[in-house]
């Protein structure tokens, strides 16, 4: 029997629909979980995603055509029912719930299950066959609350503001950057950007609110941004543009950097431990939550996790994807190093 959607070459793949959630290549039909370039690609003939992930998708392809959908909204193609519900990883990200003759499946895309206060909730969608990421799929993935987080993180900066120096902080300019700024105390200083954040922070702003920043241009000085910070893509570390700003203090903000040595690799002087992925324990209340028998295992330790699914008596497996998690800008590195 052909199941309900199947991985192939392109993605993975609805035969009865003609459809592809997330393809990696193009294709005529693509329903999209989210923003992240691993997820959405350009190429395809026709796009469908949340509505609040349209304007992003169109600022990062260009002029594509594609259609916004609401949450819990059905809609039917071929005897096929879809509908997007929230994932909770970024602004406008779902999951995919695909149910076709009383078979219901679920597509995650990326998720977590803490509210991040920009994000739309993790919502629990109940299936038979979840699909599930496990980019931190390992017991010793344990995440803090954010509001403690994030309280380390103004510390840091009213530290780093006190000693006169800049505060650089890093982070993705979809997500995790609108994060940082939603929770970043604006009364210790000035909230800086750099282009990427800012231009992607903006298309954000008419959906959540936010507090104001400051884009860095040719005409700032060094002097300007003294115990300030500035939000800045990964790719911009150890570049020209950060080296004008001395002095200064890095700061990461990633999941990896619960990996002893990752932040000193990196040459970062400060990690906190802060993903926008689920960590092991959320993981695995999620899949329980689901009441679903059959797990599949994408991207992240799918080996070490599923076989842990089996021991608890899921029918689990794995399938290989083209989706790299937080690995985009952020290395992954040996077990060994796991704190």
């Amino acid at each position: 029997m052909i199941p309900l959607l199947a991985f192939n070459d392109n993605g993975i793949y609805c035969e009865q629909a003609n459809v592809y959630l997330d393809p990696w290549k193009p294709v005529k039909n693509a329903i999209i979980t989210h923003g992240h370039a691993d997820h959405s690609r350009w190429g395809h003939q026709n796009y469908m995603t949340h509505i609040s992930n349209v304007p992003i998708i169109k600022h990062r392809l260009g002029d594509i055509n594609v259609t916004g959908k609401e949450w819990n909204e059905s809609f039917t193609i071929n005897n096929v029912k879809f509908s997007l519900h929230p994932a909770g990883h970024i602004i406008g990200s779902s999951q995919i719930r695909v149910e076709y003759k009383g078979e219901v499946w679920v597509f995650t895309g990326d998720y977590k299950t803490e509210d991040d206060g920009v994000s739309v909730p993790y919502e629990v969608v109940k299936c038979n066959t979840f699909i599930t990421e496990c980019t931190f799929g390992l017991p010793a993935f344990k995440w803090t609350p954010q509001a403690e987080v994030m309280c380390n993180i103004n510390n840091w900066w009213a530290e780093n503001k006190a000693d006169k120096k800049t505060s650089i902080l890093f982070g993705y300019s979809l997500g995790k950057a609108q994060r940082l700024l939603k929770h970043l105390d604006a009364n210790i200083g000035t909230i800086y950007t750099h282009g990427a954040i800012e231009n992607m922070t903006n298309i954000i702003r008419p959906m959540v609110e936010l507090p104001p920043t400051t884009l860095i241009t040719r005409e700032t000085k060094k002097e300007d941004l003294l115990g300030n910070i500035v939000l800045a893509p990964p790719s911009a570390h150890g570049s020209t543009w950060i080296r004008k700003m001395t002095p200064f203090v890095t700061g990461t903000a990633s999941g990896w950097m619960a990996f002893r040595g990752a932040r000193r690799r990196r040459a970062i002087d400060k990690g906190f431990v802060l993903s926008d992925h689920c960590d092991w324990f959320a993981l695995l209340e999620s899949i329980k939550a689901t009441g679903a028998e059959k797990i599949i295992c994408t991207h992240g330790y799918t080996e070490v996790f599923s076989r842990y699914l089996r021991e608890l008596g899921y029918d689990a497996r794995t399938e290989k994807t083209q989706y790299e998690g937080e690995l985009t800008e952020n290395e992954k590195v040996a077990d060994s190093e796991i704190i």
